[in-house]
């Protein structure tokens, strides 16, 4: 039988209320999602649009892989799929794995977690802390069976009362978006949102969130942004899963496949995003906007920023922040880094100071 918490976990909804910190919250679970929407000010001046970013950062794991964790563990939990003192076992580029460690501890699972080994070490040091049992593997396509996908689905069946969550392609991923993200960012611009943008690795996020948009005004604009090395940005172009040139200093995001998560999600373009553009990005928001936050996050502003080229002046464009900059110091803090990957030199001068 499942404990009380257990149960709390698998209840079906997670509130919307933008109310809720105005409460007290209930456990980790209870402090997922129901994150600010925050103007940013500067680049709202300079494109005459209104560039509003949701702080997923702010989620109790960091990020807004917390979001997916939780209804991937509920879903499983809904199914019955396991009992007490489950093993979750999940292939991530870290952050899921962050959110589900988090989970596993407050429910007294245990976590295992495949990483592709060309991940900060930072994520795979936090994974650790936390208590999960971390293995990397070799970076291969998904078509490989040493895919890390794949080394947690053999894991999984091969361990009793265990269950691989397989983010990618259970919709639990999307629905969960569909439920929380979707109506917060709808609530929160009182139905005034024109377009909402954003880069994708398992589509949840941005399936989830423009389903429930799309229903509810269908004249907003959803766009896929995506990253160098991925499918995707052709995919919504002309149907063809070819890759773009390539390969990208973000983590998490970018695919070489349609996940279920993204099929039949009603996106109606695609945007491709530069390294440079979206790293430049990143020291932009840090020095003029106050805001510390990773490589992915950078491309979707930048992506906002692009997209507002092509909106009617005041219209309200939204994005996400999808975590902080703090496990990215040996990647996109790097001077070294940087310049290996050629993007250092056009890296504007006054930002060079926040690199070491």
């Amino acid at each position: 039988m499942l404990s009380k918490t257990m149960r709390y976990y698998g209840q079906r909804s997670l509130s919307t209320d933008v109310s809720a910190y105005a409460r007290i919250l209930e456990g980790f679970r209870g402090s997922i999602g129901n994150t600010p929407l925050i103007r940013l000010p500067k680049l709202s001046q300079e494109t005459g649009c209104n560039i509003l970013v949701k702080a997923e950062y702010l989620n109790p794991g960091g990020s807004i892989k917390d979001r997916a964790a939780l209804f991937l563990i509920k879903d499983a939990l809904d199914k019955n799929l396991i009992k007490s003192g489950a093993t979750i076992v999940e292939g991530t580029a870290g952050n899921t794995g962050i959110g589900l460690a988090h989970i596993c501890n407050a429910l007294g699972f245990k976590c295992v977690i495949f990483m592709p080994d060309n991940q900060s070490k930072e994520k795979i040091d936090i994974l650790r802390v936390l208590g999960a049992e971390v293995t990397t593997v070799p970076v291969v396509p998904i078509t490989d069976p040493n895919n890390y996908n794949h080394h947690a689905k053999r894991y999984a069946e091969q361990h009793e009362n265990s269950v691989w969550t397989n983010q990618f392609d259970n919709r639990a991923n999307r629905d969960g978006h569909y439920s929380t993200t979707g109506p917060e960012v709808w609530t929160q611009t009182n139905g005034k949102v024109n377009a909402f943008v954003m880069s994708t690795g398992t589509g949840g996020t941005l399936a989830g969130t423009c389903m429930y948009l799309k229903e509810k005004n269908s004249k907003i604009r959803t766009v896929l942004a995506d990253p160098p090395g991925s499918v995707l940005y052709h995919y919504i172009k002309s149907g063809k899963l070819e890759r773009t040139d390539g390969s990208s200093i973000t983590e998490g995001i970018g695919q070489g496949r349609l996940t279920q998560n993204l099929k039949d999600a009603p996106i109606d373009e695609s945007l491709f995003i530069k390294d440079q553009d979206s790293v430049n990005m990143v020291f932009k928001l840090l020095c003029e906007e106050g805001f510390f936050i990773g490589a992915s996050s950078g491309l979707n502003v930048a992506a906002a920023v692009e997209i507002s080229k092509s909106m009617p002046k005041g219209s309200t464009i939204v994005t996400t922040i999808c975590d902080n900059g703090q496990k990215y110091f040996n990647r996109l803090f790097n001077k070294n880094e940087l310049s290996k990957r050629g993007l250092l030199d056009q890296l504007p001068e006054q930002y060079h100071k926040n690199i070491f």
